[in-house]
């Protein structure tokens, strides 16, 4: 009698663990840099984040020889084509 009235006094223990959980894993950031932006970077430019009217972000790049281009321009502009379907 005395083990059974300890076995039921420990069940709402392990009741209580059993239902406890894990907290979830937080995602680990992907820490991919931007394309444009590295590029501008390898080409020895300075990145100048702006802002548009409407609030929107975007950067240009101030390149060595003075030129201040769009970084996604900039970008573009010395990739390939992609080939037509």
């Amino acid at each position: 009698m005395k083990t059974l009235k300890s076995a039921l006094a420990a069940l709402p223990a392990l009741l209580l663990a059993a239902c406890a959980q894990n907290p979830a894993p937080q995602p680990q950031a992907v820490g991919m840099a931007n394309p444009a932006s590295v590029y501008c970077v390898k080409q020895g430019g300075k990145l100048l984040p702006k802002k548009d009217a409407a609030g929107g972000e975007y950067a240009l790049c101030q390149l060595p020889d003075g030129r201040a281009v769009e970084e996604w321009t900039l970008f573009r502009s010395q990739q390939p084509a992609a080939p037509a379907p």
